[in-house]
């Protein structure tokens, strides 16, 4: 269940004048590179997060009371960016503390305390993380206002679409159309400003059994039969654990104890709930570890179901169950434009979690959009940039989810059918985590019928393997079930992040093999320079094609994420929405993501030290002699998300990465 962040808010025309990229095409949002110099003495325009003024649909109403509280986020360019990327890519083993990240590649103490003490002649107080990237600056908008030269004014914003049946509901908040303006000398360090608006545009898919076609059995002796009517759906961690080889680190005493575990999130906590998850539903032995809730901007609110506290229960009740001897801190934002950045440099700059996950995301194309029409940022993705290489140069690795839509992420937000991927995972300094399909077989059963479906071997998680069998118990079209059911490891090339040095020469990381089921039709021309298509046709029995594709390749690595073998998640904020606060059935690639980092607690605890970010050890792995991977390769219909497919010959592909991992000899070769 992937918890995605986009903004569904791009009709007809608002779309303005851009270009989307097919895979390996070339551009780059995240590069933000400071322009000319402005004179120090000189305003000079900085970029500022959501343009909530440029929503379509939106009203003003007035201007914002100047006693209107806000947080505001100041991100800092960080110093000595090349050399910084380059290490990281390459893989660094002498870890630093914050502080010599601070010293090396954060802002100096004197453009931090010239910032700082800029905005405190307006009454705004501020603290700088320890990393001197991250300035969090507190004040009314009449400060804020006065000391970037804008004017912010009340907007009603209407209820737009979200992932599935998810919406974003209708808000009223404040915002500012115009450029925020700093002082020359101060500006040319500054990144982006964050929280020039209070509008919460991030909202959650959640990925689930299709309950249209799988029953519950109420009474079954099964107890996950009846709940999901799936006898495979219902996996625990020990499932996990064993399945993809952790047993032995545990047969080893290592249970991740000294090492603790950092959550980031959009969604609160639901109090208690891993907890009891642990000791009554995956039987984890009480360590007396802790699980630390960290407010960041102030928190995200009351736990709900409808603002994703289910993704923080089972990020935490899986993370922490694989890993019963680690603490745990869940790093908690606001639905807010500088919420998540705050919680990953606040990760960052504690430095008290050896592994962090999250499992929130977007489409590159939905990104790229935002951005031609002045709805975001381009120093936006490179602010998390800036955090995950922080991460890898502390020595705390850092895992995403790839996402839940298979090859096509943006038909989830923007509703387009091109190839695309995700945003953050397609960052070069994290881990993406894709997603498989475990071996099941089970009765489908609807208003035209039943029929058997069967799983016979672990294969790329895309749901076109239940499109035919759907159909015919639904009595819908084969397209119209496609639609109504795009689900499967994200995965194929980045539009916008170069190939990575750990990538380059991987067999597989610019080559593919794709079954083409769904060729996008229905282009429509927006503006000028900017064609998309909305629609597809199908071909049922697709012919294995090759090509070749450039930038960033992820998953990085996958395993068990598709609902029909899916998971157990205990999330009370069910309880008032009918439904039962236990379910089965649940999967995306969110549950491997926080899987990937419980297991890295254990590696951690076995090894004695942190392993850090893993890509560059785990591609040098794979194409060894006795790689810690099994490949999934099969080429053909198969095993393919929806697009990608086996790559035979090479070490990865597009649809599951480097392939399925044994933990416990991944293990061994960090440990040589």
């Amino acid at each position: 269940m992937t918890r995605s962040f986009y903004l569904s808010l791009l009709t007809g025309a608002a779309l303005a004048t851009m270009a989307i990229m097919a895979p390996g095409a070339s551009a780059s949002p995240r590069a933000a590179t400071p322009g000319p110099s402005p004179s120090p003495g000189a305003q000079a325009p900085v970029q500022q997060g959501v343009n909530v003024a440029a929503l379509p649909g939106v009203t003003a109403f007035g201007d914002t009371p100047p006693s209107t509280p806000e947080t505001v986020s100041f991100i800092l360019r960080e110093r000595n960016l090349p050399q910084l990327k380059a290490a990281v890519e390459h893989g660094i083993t002498n870890f630093l503390s914050v502080g010599q990240f601070a010293a090396t590649y954060g802002q100096t103490p004197a453009n931090v305390a010239q910032l700082e003490s800029y905005l405190a002649q307006f009454g705004i107080s501020t603290q700088a993380y320890a990393d001197n990237v991250d300035v969090v600056a507190n004040g009314t908008a009449g400060q804020f206002d006065q000391a970037l030269s804008v004017q912010q004014r009340q907007f009603h914003v209407p209820q737009m679409s979200g992932h599935g049946s998810a919406t974003i509901p209708a808000q009223t908040v404040h915002g500012t159309s115009q450029s925020p303006m700093l002082p020359g000398s101060i500006a040319r360090y500054v990144l982006a400003i964050l929280g020039l608006t209070n509008y919460g545009p991030y909202s959650s898919q959640a990925v689930h059994v299709n309950k249209s076609v799988v029953q519950p059995k109420a009474g079954n002796a099964n107890s996950c039969i009846a709940l999901t009517g799936l006898a495979g759906a219902c996996n625990l961690p020990s499932d996990f654990a064993a399945d993809y080889g952790l047993n032995p680190l545990y047969k080893a005493g290592a249970t991740g104890a000294g090492q603790t575990i950092a959550i980031v999130t959009l969604a609160a906590l639901d109090p208690g709930a891993p907890q009891y998850f642990w000791k009554h539903i995956a039987d984890v032995p009480s360590t007396g570890r802790t699980v630390t809730v960290v407010n960041v901007d102030g928190g995200p609110g009351a736990p709900s179901d409808g603002s994703g506290s289910g993704e923080t229960d089972l990020d935490v009740e899986q993370s922490g169950a694989l890993a019963p001897g680690a603490n745990v801190i869940v790093y908690q934002a606001p639905n807010t434009d500088p919420g998540f950045a705050d919680a990953f440099f606040s990760a960052a700059s504690d430095n008290t979690a050896s592994t962090v996950s999250t499992s929130w995301g977007a489409s590159e194309t939905i990104l790229q959009a935002l951005i031609a029409t002045g709805q975001e940022t381009p120093a936006y993705a490179a602010a998390f940039d800036e955090a995950f290489l922080e991460l890898a140069a502390q020595g705390q690795s850092a895992f995403d989810a790839s996402g839940d839509a298979g090859a096509y992420d943006a038909s989830d937000d923007l509703g387009t059918t091109n190839l695309s991927v995700d945003v953050s995972p397609d960052s070069p300094f994290i881990t993406a985590a894709g997603g498989t399909t475990l071996p099941w077989t089970g009765q489908l059963t609807g208003p035209d019928g039943t029929v058997t479906v069967t799983v016979p071997a672990q294969r790329t998680w895309g749901w076109d393997y239940l499109w035919q069998p759907i159909a015919t118990i639904s009595g819908t079209s084969l397209l119209d079930t496609a639609e109504a059911n795009i689900g499967g490891s994200g995965g194929g090339f980045s539009s916008i992040e170069p190939t990575p040095s750990y990538q380059q020469g991987v067999s597989g990381t610019q080559s593919f093999h794709a079954v083409q089921y769904l060729t996008p039709t229905d282009f429509q021309s927006f503006a000028p320079g900017l064609t998309l298509p909305t629609a597809w046709t199908i071909n049922p029995t697709p012919a294995v094609s090759q090509g070749q594709g450039s930038g960033r390749a992820l998953p990085d690595l996958s395993t068990n994420a598709d609902p029909y073998s899916g998971y157990l998640l205990y999330e009370p904020s069910f309880a008032g929405v009918d439904e039962p606060v236990l379910q089965g059935g649940w999967g995306g690639t969110s549950f491997v993501a926080p899987q990937l980092n419980g297991s890295t607690a254990v590696i951690d605890s076995f090894l004695g030290h942190r392993v850090g970010f893993w890509n560059p050890s785990i591609y040098a792995f794979a194409a060894g002699s006795n790689s810690p991977f099994t490949p999934l390769q099969a080429s053909g219909t198969s095993s393919d998300n929806l697009y990608y497919t086996g790559n035979p010959g090479a070490l990865f592909n597009e649809g599951n990465g480097l392939g399925i991992p044994n933990l416990s000899q991944l293990a061994a070769d960090f440990a040589g």
